[in-house]
């Protein structure tokens, strides 16, 4: 997986074997990915990489993830049951999401004939930040840390393993992400806990 900025938009994630090939889902979508990269920036986001996709960053929290795929492209909100999403543009990613958390592209040129919304749902999201504001926890069931739920987002692969684990296993992984105390430590266990995912197994099984 790649850790260079530049490579996500030259060369691709570097999850699957189409890295830096002309089949790269990133190659497709090159002119979009790049004018969101443009919008971000413009707005002053700290400008990162996680689970090998860029990540946009404000007043100390994670404001948006973007990510390809061969069908479409995503800028994907943190924190998403906050936002009030009055052109309904939001939708939900997949199954491990409570709350439409993405806008969803399927033109390179939507980006640009959508710049007014999406700076203004960013202003809305960096607001948030700013306050330290948080959505209040849901009652029932259990709760995936942010960061496990951008990491299923951002890996289709890993997302389908996650969903099919038995709700007990899946409990033990956000046991064990919540007790670390940084983003970066549940990064860096969820990056640990991709093979025990993969292979069906709970957070504490060999």
């Amino acid at each position: 997986m790649i850790t260079d900025i530049e490579d996500f938009f030259t060369r691709g994630c570097g999850r699957c074997a189409r890295f830096d090939t002309p089949d790269c889902s990133v190659k497709q979508w090159t002119a979009g990915l790049n004018d969101l990269r443009r919008i971000c920036r413009s707005l002053k986001l700290e400008e990162t990489v996680k689970w090998a996709h860029p990540c946009y960053m404000h007043a100390g929290r994670n404001i948006v993830l973007i990510g390809a795929l061969r069908g479409d492209f995503r800028l994907s909100f943190f924190n998403a049951a906050l936002m009030k999403d009055p052109d309904g543009v939001l939708e939900r990613q997949g199954e491990n999401t409570r709350h439409p958390d993405m806008i969803r592209f399927t033109r390179n040129d939507q980006v640009g004939e959508m710049e007014g919304i999406i700076r203004a749902y960013l202003a809305e999201a960096m607001a948030y930040a700013e306050q330290g504001l948080k959505p209040p926890k849901e009652e029932g069931g259990f709760d995936l840390p942010e960061e496990l739920i951008a990491a299923l987002d951002a890996d289709p692969d890993l997302a389908e393993a996650f969903h099919a684990l038995t709700p007990g296993r899946q409990k033990s992984y956000v046991i064990a992400l919540s007790s670390a105390k940084t983003s970066q430590t549940r990064i860096n266990r969820i990056a640990k806990y991709r093979d025990k995912i993969m292979a069906g197994k709970g957070a504490m099984e060999r």
